[in-house]
């Protein structure tokens, strides 16, 4: 199996539209005046080093993860790079990059360097760019360097695009990237954050089904990292959760949804056993070569191969 979708830091210490964030002990962080659970309270120090993925990877047989970045946890770009460095066998990386920030010429730097797949922009609104620039807008003419860069360099995009109905979910913008530079390979995190809501007839399910919808073109792929984060008031196996998943394999079948976990942060509601056995019950009704598009071939296929 490969996780698409993994954490490492240091330490918490990054900024979101509700203030900075930081790490405390036993597993709490501070975020804007808030104190919040982020890891189990087994972890005296909030802080998810490498080598702690590394084991978790080894104990439950995962080969391969890639690991992402966002404002939340901070920039990490230089112990992600060592990340990488340390491990080349086992983890992929993407840069991380504030078009609305960052000059320029940072990207291309980090372009240059040749250690990563991927850039990733979290935009959702709590803990992403959209509650650090409440009018960034994805399909602003003059964001279209970075589009044209990654697909030149062979280099994926990540986004989250948070809940349906926030600013941040801009499916259309997202749409009109992936029509204008069909050789850009995009992939939506959270498999477009449902909620409860977006099983039943309404606003919330026409959202999250024209999101899923982007899937259908040939350079759009979803991961489904944290799904259980969204249905926290179900037990195990979370019903929910897993019509969710069935529902998005029914819409675009088992080549356009990657496996992923969102360690470490989800953690310390489900241990990592029982995410791979919640996606054994979700993907029950796949055949052994669907499993393995899931698991790891749509992975190779957005983030490059072997």
């Amino acid at each position: 199996m490969h996780d698409a979708h993994a954490h490492v830091f240091p330490m918490v210490a990054g900024r979101t539209g509700n203030g900075p964030t930081q790490s405390l002990t036993f597993g709490r962080i501070r975020h804007g005046d808030c104190v919040q659970q982020l890891l189990s309270p087994q972890n005296a120090q909030t802080r998810y080093p490498v080598e702690m993925l590394v084991a978790n990877l080894d104990a439950l047989g995962i080969d391969r993860t890639m690991l992402l970045q966002g404002p939340f946890y901070g920039t990490t770009n230089a112990y992600q790079a060592a990340a990488l460095a340390a491990f080349p066998d086992r983890l992929w990386g993407a840069m991380r990059f504030d078009p609305w920030s960052d000059p320029p010429a940072l990207l291309s730097e980090l372009v240059a360097t040749e250690e990563y797949r991927a850039l990733k922009l979290e935009c959702s609104v709590p803990t992403g760019l959209t509650g650090l620039h409440p009018e960034l807008s994805l399909d602003a003419p003059d964001l279209d360097w970075i589009w044209r860069l990654l697909a030149k360099r062979d280099l994926a995009l990540t986004l989250d695009l948070g809940r349906p109905g926030t600013e941040s979910y801009q499916t259309d913008a997202v749409e009109g990237i992936a029509r204008r530079h069909p050789g850009l390979r995009i992939l939506i995190a959270h498999l477009g954050q449902p909620d409860a809501s977006c099983l039943e007839p309404g606003p919330s399910r026409d959202l999250w089904h024209g999101q899923l919808e982007l899937g259908t073109l040939p350079n759009v792929w979803f991961d489904c990292a944290a799904l259980p984060v969204y249905f926290p008031d179900e037990e195990y196996p979370q019903p929910s959760a897993v019509a969710c998943m069935r529902e998005a394999f029914r819409l675009l079948g088992s080549g356009k949804i990657l496996w992923g976990t969102d360690q470490p942060g989800v953690l310390h509601q489900l241990p990592l056993r029982y995410l791979i056995r919640l996606a054994r019950h979700c993907a029950v009704d796949l055949d052994e070569e669907g499993w393995c598009r899931f698991t790891e071939g749509n992975f190779h296929d957005v983030y490059g191969p072997r």
